[in-house]
């Protein structure tokens, strides 16, 4: 245990981290390795590959993720923006280079082979993103002359661009949600709300005659008609678990469905150990939301307050996407569920999204210092 007495990085870092919020993301992983367990073995034997291939490389994932979040949990607020800066550049360029260079799975080009690893850039692109909008939205409301609003915008179309180019429909609708989440909270006129409610409701009846598989994921989503066999298993699945489970291992989920280990983890979990324990899932992700919230309904500082909302909310909402295909209240999408899905570009790109959260609700002494001196008086004036 680090005493309150000692003076140093580590001891300043313990005792201002958010130890809940750290406890929580810990957690969190800690029960994606277990349910990995769970998952995974049949998919490898399915494949031709080791039973224990996908938890041995989820447990050499969570090694660096882990040192990515505690790493970036050290950084000042200035220190974050800056680091989103220069990885929103990179991975702006390299989600470029996808379009051209980048592995075709299922129709799309999203991950690109780096020094023998595949890379899906869309993943780092979204925690930089929502800081980088945070700091313009929170430019434009400290100096109104500041055009920190426009650049976002611009910003937010580069981003789409780039996703509806791959094509990422998914990862297009949670950046919108996000964004526009992040430009309500910073004061959206209600002329700019209508415009963008009437662009994205647009973009969705585009996307839906343009892209023949999103026509078809919704098609099968209204009308139940079509190959279906994935989405029906798992609902099965969560059926057949009832409240309690079927019991570690248990499962017949895992061994039938291509993505039971990533996109359909949540079924798995749901049949081996019941609707009790995906309940608590659920409870956990809302306490983390709300507590995020809570942090920046407190903040003081608008980059602060707008960056921390943004990434709870990337958090949550990616959580509901997964959680809403596999319960078949939305239609087929392929979405991780954070810190729990097997991958190695979203588990470490949700450590990032976490390490800044951790940075940026720390609880500095300058900030307190700072806000007891909104209610000093100043020297020589008198109190009213």
């Amino acid at each position: 245990m680090v005493s309150r007495a000692e003076r140093g990085a580590l001891a300043d870092w313990f005792w201002t981290i958010d130890r809940f919020f750290l406890a929580l993301f810990l957690f969190l992983m800690g029960i994606g390795f277990m349910l990995s367990f769970a998952a995974s073995p049949a998919v490898a034997e399915r494949i031709g590959l080791e039973p224990f291939h996908f938890v041995k490389r989820h447990a050499a994932f969570m090694i660096p993720s882990i040192a990515v979040m505690l790493g970036l949990s050290f950084l000042t607020p200035r220190q974050v923006r800056r680091t989103a800066i220069i990885l929103l550049i990179v991975a702006l360029a390299m989600m470029l280079l996808v379009l051209f260079f980048g592995q075709e799975v299922k129709g799309g080009r999203r991950w690109i082979w780096i020094a023998g690893l595949s890379i899906q850039p869309s993943e780092f692109m979204k925690p930089a993103f929502v800081v980088v909008c945070a700091w313009l939205f929170a430019e434009h409301a400290r100096q109104p002359e500041i055009p920190g609003n426009l650049f976002a915008i611009i910003l937010f179309g580069i981003v789409v661009a780039l996703l509806v180019a791959q094509p990422d429909l998914g990862q297009t609708i949670l950046t919108t949600a996000v964004w526009g989440g992040m430009f309500f909270m910073a004061g959206m006129p209600w002329l700019w709300i209508i415009v963008l409610g009437v662009g994205g409701a647009g973009g969705l009846v585009t996307a839906y005659y343009v892209f023949p598989h999103v026509a078809g994921r919704i098609d099968k989503f209204l009308t139940g008609e079509g190959d279906t066999f994935q989405i029906d298993t798992a609902r099965e699945a969560i059926i057949r678990g009832d409240w309690f489970g079927q019991g570690p291992g248990e499962g017949i989920v895992k061994r039938i469905i291509p993505d039971a280990h990533t996109d359909f983890i949540f079924s798995v979990a749901a049949e081996e150990f019941g609707i009790v324990f995906c309940i608590a899932l659920v409870v956990i992700f809302t306490v983390l939301v709300l507590r995020g919230l809570s942090h920046a309904y407190r903040e003081r500082n608008d980059f602060n307050r707008f960056a921390v909302a943004g990434l709870v909310l990337q958090m949550g909402i990616q959580s509901i996407i997964n959680i809403g295909v596999n319960l078949e209240l939305l239609p087929a999408k392929g979405m991780t569920l954070p810190l729990i899905s097997y991958g190695g570009s979203s588990m470490v790109a949700i450590c990032v999204t976490a390490g800044f959260i951790l940075a940026l609700t720390r609880h500095r002494p300058e900030k307190r210092a700072q806000d007891r001196s909104l209610f000093r008086v100043p020297h020589g004036m008198p109190a009213e």
